[in-house]
């Protein structure tokens, strides 16, 4: 027996990048063809996709102190009459993505109609250029909240046909005859651009209604607005959409409506203002006219005079307090309309801004108040009371008013503590003019309230002609800097880059499918794949792939691929027995893992080869669990065989051998005859030593073509008979991790000289030396048949010669 081996396994690296390369290059057809079809896609893809547009304007936001014009020439500026708290940028990007605002500019445009013209391959948008259009005869309620998909098909300059999707139901009509479809009521006109006798050659029109709500929350999350550069008051619109007309006119139309909108809240509190002075003059006029009447009836009830010019000093002192107690009492009177104002006002109305009230917090408030007072407003145009932000707007107004409140009860304590003390200063002045008659005193007072309410009627109608002005005059809120426009380039899709991802994924595509088939497989498939075996076994030749086509069996003379891969493997063969000198023909035993790896192939094949060369050789079908070698010849499977000799004291090794029927090459064979219950114990007895050494004794090589070592005991049973044992692996078919079996067996000493062959390679998939095996293949050499690397690159052979 042979002495055990020491193997040990020394890791290193079997990574060979170009190997590698050629591995994949032998699918080159399919990666060649992925290549064209990603390309292929991605120009259909160009091709056949509507392309979308961006579409851009902007806008610049103009402040209180930008927008002053004919309002700005009036005594008080004139716009205070219309300021509000001025709006951040943000604020004004909100307003303009409005839901309000979107569906006003959408149903003013008609855009939740569509019209689709049906091409050959696409549909594409007509949008102003439709052959027919649709009027609506239902109330815009139900047609912004309805869906209808229609197919409009010109028959006539007269007569259109229409299909409903719906219900598939299709019916003609004539142009402007009303049209009853699903509770909508329309009419379908012809383009009064087109000429009416083009109606008929025009194609098919897809006329699409989507609700309002819908098209708006879509056109909302297309719309994109934010500064512009480093702008603080500059907006910047975009939208990108397949029609780029139809983004031109709803940035076009937003702008204008954003506009209207701010001019409308502007004159909103203008004409508030104008209704509370009108009515604060109303009740001066009635005032004063009392005032009046009265002195008239106390000059000629008391028949008044002239005070006495001695008297002048303390007038002067009297007059410089009277004109002090009128300023105080101006803001009292003011402070106390604002307050009942306030105090009827049971609900949320707009309060008077800007009538001269000199205490800052007063007006501060109230400038707030009403800017509160807009925002709900505008909410409540969309929403109820009960809307969470309504409710909050609400809170504040409550607080703000509850402080106003407080600031005006505070500010009327104040001027009644200045009165107080200016009326004592008066009164001094008056105790000094004692001596004057009492009846220029009453004159005075009567005078004063008359100056008051002539100053006041004047301060109010001087206010109500600024508001006039300033809302016939509103100054807008916007200016247009750049109005909508295109650009010629499309967003999406980017034809080049399109392109190089579809040749590129085309392309990455087989070659992941490829790596992933690869990686997962586990199968022998070259020399390279049995490195960790054959370091400490021998290898002594690879027999390629057997097309169904040709004779998977040697001839005479034979100059294919696998009679020289044969001749590789019997030269090989020799070096490992040359050594033997004992007058014996050789004992050869070729086994494998498992069954399926081509044993009884190599072994049928290789007894023939090396018959070839004139030596005497027998095969034996030592496999008589599975016996396969009946079928390279003629005879029955039940002819006696090895089994039964195996069984049978009384037979011969001489009467179960067959005579080659192959005049040219002869091969004498023993079948393995009929299939026993107990091949183990047939093995186990001296009657295979005695047949083996009868047979060598008469032939130059004895073949056993053995059970599989993995799956029964056969084969390791009369291991030690064989001189040489031949370990078959199949590319394709044995998984790496079977390679250990043999190993270990040879180990273990289990097997007497152990080659390994590797069967059935198919060198179609391998351009470049398979790590270790033969690229080009067999059938080289004088008189072989001579190919172009062109040719072997197509694996197509070219002509002899």
């Amino acid at each position: 027996m042979e002495d055990l081996q020491d193997f040990t396994e020394e890791k290193e690296s079997n990574f060979d990048i170009k190997a590698e390369i050629f591995k994949y290059l032998a699918y080159w057809k399919w990666l060649f063809l992925g290549f064209l079809i990603g390309g292929s896609i991605a120009y259909l893809y160009n091709r056949y996709t509507i392309p979308e547009y961006r579409t851009e304007a902007s806008l610049m936001v103009l402040s209180d102190s930008d927008s002053k014009n004919i309002a700005g020439a009036l005594p008080s500026g004139g716009g205070s009459i219309l300021s509000l708290e001025d709006n951040s940028l943000d604020n004004q990007i909100v307003t303009l993505k409005s839901k309000r605002l979107v569906k006003k500019v959408i149903s003013e445009l008609g855009q939740n109609i569509s019209y689709f013209i049906e091409g050959n391959v696409i549909t594409t948008e007509a949008y102003d250029d439709s052959p027919v259009l649709i009027k609506f005869i239902s109330s815009d309620s139900v047609v912004n909240n309805s869906s209808l998909s229609l197919t409009v098909t010109p028959l006539s300059k007269d007569e259109f046909s229409i299909l409903n999707e719906s219900d598939d139901s299709k019916i003609s009509y004539e142009y402007g005859q009303i049209v009853d479809v699903n509770s909508l009521k329309f009419t379908i006109l012809p383009n009064a651009r087109l000429v009416k006798h083009e109606l008929s050659r025009n194609k098919t029109v897809k006329i699409l209604l989507r609700p309002l709500e819908d098209v708006t929350t879509e056109y909302i999350q297309k719309l994109e607005i934010g500064p512009k550069g480093k702008a603080n008051e500059i907006l910047l619109l975009s939208l990108t959409q397949e029609e780029s007309k139809r983004s031109e006119d709803f940035l076009n139309n937003l702008m204008y409506q954003f506009n209207v909108d701010g001019v409308a809240d502007k004159s909103q509190v203008a004409l508030s203002t104008t209704q509370f002075i009108q009515n604060r003059l109303e009740l001066i006029t009635s005032e004063l006219d009392s005032v009046e009447g009265g002195i008239a009836d106390f000059k000629r009830d008391n028949s008044f005079m002239d005070v006495s010019s001695g008297a002048e000093k303390f007038i002067t002192k009297s007059s410089e307090a009277e004109s002090q107690i009128f300023e105080l009492e101006t803001q009292k009177l003011v402070i106390n309309a604002v307050q009942e104002l306030i105090n009827e006002d049971n609900g949320y109305n707009l309060l008077p801004s800007n009538l001269g009230i000199s205490d800052a917090g007063i007006s501060g408030v109230i400038s707030s108040y009403n800017s509160l007072i807009l925002e709900r407003n505008a909410l409540l145009r969309t929403s109820t009371p009960q809307n969470p932000v309504v409710a909050a707007i609400s809170e504040q107004l409550d607080s703000l008013k509850d402080n106003l409140k407080k600031n005006i009860r505070n500010t009327l304590s104040t001027l009644n503590l200045q009165l107080r003390g200016l009326n004592q200063k008066d009164a001094i002045a008056q105790n000094k003019f004692s001596s004057f008659p009492g009846m220029e005193k009453g004159m005075r007072g009567i005078e004063r309230q008359q100056q008051i309410k002539e100053q006041l009627y004047l301060f109010l109608l001087q206010r109500r002609e600024e508001a006039a002005i300033a809302f016939a005059v509103t100054s807008p809120v916007a200016k247009v800097i750049d109005p909508a426009y295109t650009y010629p380039t499309p967003v999406d899709p980017k034809p080049w880059l399109i392109l190089v991802a579809g040749f590129a994924i085309g392309l990455i595509l087989p070659l992941v499918i490829l790596f992933i088939t690869f990686m997962l497989d586990t199968k022998v498939h070259h020399k390279g794949d049995l490195a960790s075996l054959i370091k400490n076994i021998p290898f002594i030749g690879e027999v390629p792939r057997v097309n169904e086509s040709k004779n998977e069996t040697i001839q005479l003379n034979d100059r294919s691929p696998l009679a020289e891969s044969f001749r590789i493997l019997r030269t090989n063969l020799a070096y490992l027995l040359k050594a033997r000198n004992d007058n014996r023909g050789e004992i050869i035993y070729v086994t494998s893992t498992i069954k399926g790896e081509g044993k009884t192939f190599i072994s049928y094949n290789l007894a023939r080869t090396l018959a070839s060369t004139k030596k005497k050789v027998v095969i034996i079908g030592a496999d008589i669990r599975n016996p396969k070698l009946h079928r390279y010849l003629d005879l029955p499977m039940e002819t006696r065989g090895l089994s039964d000799y195996l069984y049978d004291y009384d037979i011969n090794p001489a009467d179960i051998v067959s005579p080659s029927s192959d005049q040219d090459i002869k091969v004498d064979l023993i079948l393995s005859g009929a299939i026993p219950p107990n091949p183990a114990e047939l093995f186990m007895s001296n009657r295979m030593k005695d047949l083996l050494e009868y047979l060598s004794s008469k032939y130059d090589f004895v073949i056993v073509d053995t059970a599989p070592t993995m799956i029964v005991t056969d084969t390791l049973l009369i291991s030690p008979l064989a001189d040489t044992t031949i370990y078959v692996t199949r590319a394709g078919y044995t998984d790496k991790k079977l390679l250990d079996f043999p190993k270990d067996l040879k180990q273990q000493g289990k097997l007497k000289g152990l080659a390994i062959v590797l069967n059935d390679v198919d060198y179609s998939k391998f351009s470049y030396g398979a790590k270790y095996g033969y690229s080009y293949g067999y059938g080289y050499g004088y008189g072989a048949d001579k190919e172009s690397k062109l040719r072997r690159l197509f694996g197509r052979k070219s002509g002899k010669s």
